[in-house]
């Protein structure tokens, strides 16, 4: 469902994305090209800062978001996730954030006033919070990451660990032309 948000703002999403019938997208919400937004996904940028204000959550091309992913942002902060990346079942993204390029984000992950470099992976149940994680970091399962955390302590992307996000990115290339390819058949 695309909606408008109280202060009249309309989500922008390019021709070539697939929106799930079941994912809502709320207010002032750009979704670039080749972008697979799963079912019953939320992203809502409806809350304003103090002059009135929202910044945009964006969406970059060929990026994943799966189903029951929240996307939101507190008093209008900006989001940004970068292309040819995945943000796996019900994660959270809450912003002010920032996800770079060909990240992936885990099931159930929390991402919370951060950025998070390009190239990173963050596993499951992960919780990113108030701090910048530098490219190419990985987050194991279940870690929380936080202003006071050593970042010396977070290893590196493992190869195989960066060739599981690549093959993520690419089933949502698949997943996209196919979903577009069958969407008027019901």
């Amino acid at each position: 469902m695309i909606r408008k948000n109280p202060r009249g703002d309309l989500p922008v999403v390019h021709e070539s994305a697939f929106v799930d019938p079941t994912a809502i997208l709320c207010g002032r919400v750009v979704v670039e090209q080749d972008v697979f937004i799963g079912p019953y996904a939320v992203i809502r940028a409806d809350e304003t800062d103090t002059n009135g204000e929202i910044e945009p959550i964006v969406i970059g091309a060929h990026s994943y978001i799966q189903d029951g992913v929240v996307i939101h942002s507190k008093s209008g902060a900006a989001v940004t996730i970068g292309s040819h990346t995945s943000i796996a079942h019900r994660a959270i993204v809450h912003g002010p954030c920032s996800v770079g390029d060909r990240v992936f984000i885990g099931f159930n992950s929390v991402l919370f006033n951060c950025s998070v470099g390009v190239g990173c992976v963050v596993r499951h149940n992960a919780v990113v919070d108030g701090c910048d994680l530098p490219e190419g970091f990985y987050v194991p399962s279940t870690v929380r990451i936080g202003p006071a955390t050593d970042l010396a302590t977070i290893p590196k992307v493992s190869a195989s660990a960066a060739e599981f996000s690549e093959d993520v990115a690419q089933t949502n290339n698949r997943l996209v032309r196919g979903y577009r390819r069958i969407a008027n058949e019901l």
